[in-house]
């Protein structure tokens, strides 16, 4: 059976920019370990971004998904960049028939394009673009106890040989940087290692849904687009032990981020 991820996946397409790549190169090295330590190669990947957000959950289903370009202000080449994984329509489907099972609204989407949520750690994890890759919404409430539902309702994947991964950022201020944010974010990622790590299941999923009650919350999410992954991630291994996988201090100046495993 797989594990599942929730992965900080860093600062816009990252990858593709050599200063911006040396700053996440711990981010980096555990992507790629990440790989390595896989029980078994996946059949494909579950991304679930932080980038995509629908007023019904949908997954993508084209068998050549394109590209999308969703970040501002960075250099030329970056959107020109092709990250040309294939599709999995067949894994689409089944994806939708277990979210409908549990009786939420779901579409397959055509168009949607890779965002850089996937594309960009993906780029570093499977560089040769060949592991089939699909991206879910999250829904645009952003509510975490549908989305750890959510996240129940894809637990079968795992022994499908399905990789699940909630891609977002375990601090994600873009305004606050520098030696402002050091506080804030030690803070908040103190009180998630703290829930993820020493928090029976129970005590976990009821902290998680109340997440905006730790310390710093709505300084470090002033919109939890990029948390919310987290919850369906957690969702699909409710259960299982959690453990820390990338841990950095410093990014942009004052930044704290982590990625953890489920299993």
């Amino acid at each position: 059976m797989l594990p599942t991820y929730f992965i900080s996946h860093g600062g816009g397409p990252w990858p593709y920019i050599p200063d911006m790549r040396a700053m996440f190169i711990n981010l980096e090295t555990s992507l790629v370990n990440m790989t390595k330590q896989l029980p078994e190669k996946p059949k494909a990947i579950l991304m679930i971004s932080g980038h995509w957000e629908r007023q019904t959950f949908g997954v993508q289903s084209n068998p050549a998904p394109g590209m999308e370009y969703d970040y501002y202000g960075f250099p030329a080449h970056t959107y020109e960049v092709k990250y040309q994984a294939p599709g999995a329509p067949d894994v689409a489907a089944r994806v939708a028939e277990l979210i409908e099972n549990a009786g939420f609204p779901v579409d397959l989407d055509d168009k949607k394009g890779f965002d850089h949520g996937a594309f960009a750690p993906m780029a570093v994890m499977y560089p040769e673009a060949d592991m089939p890759l699909i991206q879910l919404s999250l829904k645009s409430n952003l509510d975490p106890e549908e989305h750890l539902a959510l996240g129940r309702a894809l637990a079968p994947l795992r022994e499908e040989g399905i990789l699940i991964v909630g891609s977002g950022l375990s601090f994600h201020n873009l305004g606050l940087r520098g030696p402002q944010a050091i506080k804030p974010s030690n803070a908040f990622d103190a009180w998630l290692q703290e829930t993820l790590l020493d928090a029976t299941p129970t005590e976990r999923s009821a902290r998680v849904v109340d997440w905006d009650k730790a310390p710093y919350a709505r300084i470090c999410h002033p919109r939890e687009d990029h948390l919310i992954p987290l919850m369906v991630a957690l969702g699909a291994a409710e259960k299982g032990e959690a453990s820390c996988v990338y841990h950095d201090e410093g990014i942009f100046g004052g930044w704290t981020a982590s990625s953890f495993r489920f299993d």
